[in-house]
């Protein structure tokens, strides 16, 4: 399971980190709105452990412009802002939990497993999205009710996509989620995959399903 740790606290963000690593998870700490972003969009995390008061803004602004930009991952929000307004504001945002500190790192810990087994519980086993229908059980795919053939790795591909709709998806997360690696970004591959997967479903539509992020990645719209 991959952690996200944003706390600008030097000392509490490397205690959590290993804390973390020791527990099994893959933990990586970072100190700023700006990190955060960044780490956010490289890749994708089971549970981020957010601190409000970070030196370059408020983590409730970095949680809203998640939210707005379709970012679903559990956040717990770890702040010292312990009135209970400032804990209805953060549930209010986004935020899937909230922990005052000083706190107990055996509660935080329970709160994040209590968080990541609500995740599983909540997975949908049928993705859905203008007129494709992905079920995960089946391993089966259909446009408008109508069966179509995919590879394994256009599968996964596809499957990435309907779980992130509207997210812009970079290519460096899209390559580790299907070959398993930080694959060479800068060869055509992915995009002979994004053609066929073009091809299958935006002839058909008559429309376009797939956005390219000059860039970045790409997007299901």
């Amino acid at each position: 399971m991959k952690i996200l740790i944003v706390e600008d606290q030097r000392k509490l963000g490397q205690f959590l980190k290993q804390a973390l690593n020791e527990r099994a998870y893959t933990a990586t700490w970072v100190a700023s709105c700006a990190e955060a972003r960044e780490a956010l969009c490289a890749t994708s995390y089971d549970v981020i452990v957010l601190d409000l008061g970070l030196p370059d803004g408020d983590g409730l602004d970095l949680l809203r412009e998640w939210r707005r930009a379709g970012f679903n991952e559990p956040v717990l929000i770890l702040s010292a802002r312990d009135a209970v307004e400032d804990r209805v504001s953060g549930l209010d945002v986004g935020a899937d939990d909230y922990l005052p500190k000083p706190f107990s790192l055996e509660e935080l810990l329970a709160r994040m497993r209590s968080l990541l087994r609500r995740q599983s519980a909540v997975k949908e086993t049928i993705l859905q999205h203008q007129g494709v229908k992905l079920d995960l059980l089946s391993r089966t795919v259909h446009l408008n009710g109508q069966p179509i053939d995919l590879t394994s790795r256009e599968f996964a591909l596809l499957e990435i996509f309907l779980q992130n709709p509207g997210r812009i998806l970079t290519r460096t997360l899209i390559s580790e989620k299907i070959w398993e690696s930080h694959y060479d970004v800068d060869t055509n591959l992915l995009d002979v995959y994004m053609s066929r997967l073009r091809a299958k479903f935006e002839g058909p539509l008559g429309k376009p399903l797939f956005k390219t992020v000059r860039g970045v990645g790409y997007q299901l719209i």
